[in-house]
């Protein structure tokens, strides 16, 4: 019964802030993918690589390692061994913003940013090994074992969600910045792309923090049914 009344909240919290936050996957995409227009004045600009060597230049970070997969549909920065992976996104006028988020990550807190890395990982296999135990019934406590997966859960997502929080709302101003000391685009265009930018960064920064806190969310759910069927 515990369990029953423990999903049962778990689940009408996931739906209250799906509500209340509006989230929209499509409308994202529908912003980041229907300009057109902005597309070929950000293509205008130098590569990816290019782009990115310039930002880091700005952020006083020129030792990253940087590599280009046209193969990725996602960038990523990489604490461990200090590289940003660049996705194939020429075409879209989102690159820049996208880059320097990355290169955002590349200067923040390293030890926070290393920490994130190792308990990331930690959290995950935490999460399949809890998932075994509670298959063959090892647990001579399942509420305790998952009030402290919950805890647990919130550390992951209180260090996850500061470090792309961080990185979201400077990367807008950090694009800004580099493309109007590029000369490339008129003040005109520059705003207009920068509009963009807010409209999805509105989502975008609701939406991250939305899917790493249901992603937690979700994962006790199913500890939760383990325990209650087992």
């Amino acid at each position: 019964m515990d369990f029953l009344v423990i999903i049962a909240i778990l689940i009408i919290t996931i739906i209250i802030i799906r509500i209340v936050y509006r989230i929209n996957i499509k409308q994202i995409k529908q912003i980041g993918e229907n300009n057109k227009e902005l597309d070929e004045i950000v293509r205008r600009y130098p590569s990816n690589i290019e782009i990115c060597k310039s930002i880091l230049k700005k952020l006083n970070n020129e030792k990253v390692k940087i590599q280009e997969d046209k193969e990725a549909n996602n960038c990523l920065y990489i604490a461990v061994s200090d590289k940003i992976l660049i996705a194939n996104m020429r075409d879209s006028f989102t690159r820049i913003q996208t880059i320097a988020h990355e290169c955002l990550h590349s200067v923040q807190d390293r030890r926070i940013l290393l920490f994130n890395f190792i308990y990331s990982c930690f959290y995950l296999v935490l999460f399949c090994a809890l998932i075994l135990l509670g298959l063959f019934e090892l647990f001579p406590n399942k509420i305790l074992i998952l009030c402290i997966y919950i805890i647990l859960s919130y550390i992951y997502y209180f260090v996850r969600s500061y470090l792309e929080n961080d990185a979201m709302i400077k990367a807008k101003f950090l694009a800004k910045e580099y493309m109007e000391e590029q000369n490339i685009s008129n003040k005109e265009e520059i705003e207009d792309i920068i509009q963009e930018y807010d409209k999805l960064n509105s989502f975008g920064i609701k939406t991250i923090n939305y899917s790493l806190f249901s992603n937690t969310i979700t994962k006790t759910i199913i500890l939760s049914l383990i325990f209650l069927v087992k």
